[in-house]
């Protein structure tokens, strides 16, 4: 049973505000630790990051050159990851790269001749330098792909697949996802002896419900939500093009709406994120591309705007909201009968109404 006691002095700053570790976080200790392949497949939002990064990191030798490697399918995703491992690697004197597609190959290569024992990459751009010999597979001995379901997925695993190929044959394997568990056997090739960790409750703290309204509409019920108090809402749509048309009719109501699309460059996106964290914007609009791996503290409100079309979808989502146990809020905006019938597949929700500033239940 994981504990504080199992874990550097040099942690207790960084590791300040865990009072106890959840539940994946225990299980995978141990399976880390001892050097086996392993899967994390948990709710989104109950510490997956930790869960790899304590036992993983324990493992590396300072002043050892390259050894471990974790992959995040964006480059929003990638960056979160890089700053907790920061955090961890520095007291222990251990030093990281952060290797992503959109920023400067040539300052990358500039880091990387410097030595550092951790690399934090998006797969596309780990593979240029890969190929260049900057990242040395041969002294690789632990990769780690977070949100694996998405890096299996073609558009990735074109950049994956020839990366994991040039690592050693004894290297260890560790793979974390909210939804991985179709993938489980798709992995058997190259990581033999999976071990799955597979925690699939937690306390519930998100309440989910819908609201009917005609499809016309919906834009002017974004406005009533926008104006609760203290709203703060990540709004999902299902295609690309109808971001900038929701944001120009709310920013003409003057509505704080912010869309961030997955071309969004990577210092504004940044920029963008940093205001809705600090209340600047009161809805965030985004695809399900653009919002992977983003990671919200104390978000109140997921709104699906449109009905996510599967069930992995919704997950993630959801998982934006209620995460490390607290409490929040999926609105579900069903604008006809298809989107009800898909809403009540994902998971039994009441129906409301937004009446005087706050929702009220229909019985």
């Amino acid at each position: 049973m994981l504990t504080k006691n199992d874990l550097p002095q040099v942690w207790t700053d960084v590791l300040a505000d865990v009072s106890d570790f959840t539940d994946v976080q225990k299980a995978s200790f141990e399976i880390i630790s001892s050097g086996k392949n392993s899967l994390a497949t948990s709710p989104t939002g109950t510490g997956k990051t930790l869960a790899y990064l304590l036992p993983s990191l324990l493992k590396v030798q300072k002043k050892q050159g390259q050894q471990l490697l974790v992959l995040a399918p964006n480059s929003e995703l990638a960056g979160q990851i890089f700053e907790v491992v920061k955090s961890l690697a520095t007291p222990l004197g251990l030093n990281a790269n952060l290797v992503i597609s959109g920023a400067s190959i040539k300052r990358q290569i500039e880091r990387i001749k410097k030595g550092p024992e951790i690399i934090v990459a998006t797969p596309g751009r780990a593979l240029d330098l890969v190929k260049d010999k900057k990242i040395k597979m041969t002294s690789i001995n632990t990769i780690i792909l977070d949100e694996v379901d998405n890096l299996l997925e073609t558009s990735q695993w074109r950049f994956v697949k020839p990366i994991i190929t040039r690592t050693p044959k004894t290297y260890q394997f560790i793979a974390s996802s909210a939804t991985a568990h179709e993938v489980f056997d798709k992995m058997s090739d190259f990581a033999p002896d999976l071990v799955e960790v597979n925690v699939e409750k937690t306390e519930p703290t998100v309440e989910h419900f819908m609201i009917k309204v005609e499809n016309r509409k919906k834009i002017d019920l974004l406005r009533q939500i926008a104006h609760l108090p203290n709203m703060r809402g990540l709004v999902f749509f299902n295609r690309l093009e109808d971001l900038g048309n929701a944001e120009e009719k709310l920013t003409f109501q003057n509505i704080a709406a912010v869309s961030i699309a997955s071309d969004v460059n990577g210092r504004f996106r940044k920029t963008i994120i940093e205001r809705f964290k600090t209340g600047q914007i009161t809805l965030l609009l985004a695809t399900d591309i653009a919002a992977r791996g983003l990671d919200i503290n104390d978000l109140d409100y997921v709104i699906n705007f449109d009905i996510p079309v599967t069930a992995e979808s919704y997950t993630h989502r959801a998982g934006r909201t209620g995460r490390m146990g607290k409490s929040g809020v999926v609105v579900n905006v069903v604008g006809n009968s298809f989107d009800e019938k898909n809403v009540k597949h994902y998971q039994k929700q009441p129906e409301k109404v937004l009446k005087a500033g706050e929702f009220i239940s229909l019985k």
